[in-house]
């Protein structure tokens, strides 16, 4: 199965855009279609999980520390983090790469930097 992802608050909006333009196939859920809108990490987290999604942020700062704590007692779908000195243009390609190359369990529990 293909990695189904979940747009985090502060992920840049065109990111999302530009992959499901490129491959409508993506199924990649925005903040605002999951309600994530001034959610706390860990609910972020729990929400992704419940919906078996893969979690893509550009929250480096919290995210990696509320990411360990959640795994310690749940599961999780994975989190990908987007460097904002990135073009959206490269990201749309890491993430649609990643899509077309992996399957969902690759990422389970795992937390990857992006670019690769």
């Amino acid at each position: 199965m293909k990695p189904r992802l979940q747009a985090d608050a502060d992920l840049n909006e065109d990111i999302v855009a530009g992959i499901v333009r490129r491959e409508p196939g993506v199924d990649f859920q925005t903040a605002e279609e999951a309600a994530l809108r001034h959610l706390a990490d860990d609910k972020v987290l729990a929400l992704a999980a419940r919906e078996n999604r893969t979690l893509v942020t550009h929250d480096r700062r919290t995210m990696p520390t509320h990411f360990a704590d959640f795994i310690t007692g749940n599961t999780s779908p994975g989190v990908f983090i987007i460097s904002q000195k990135i073009s959206v243009g490269t990201a749309i390609e890491e993430l649609l790469l990643i899509w077309a190359a992996s399957d969902h369990e690759e990422w389970a529990n795992r937390i990857v930097d992006l670019p690769l």
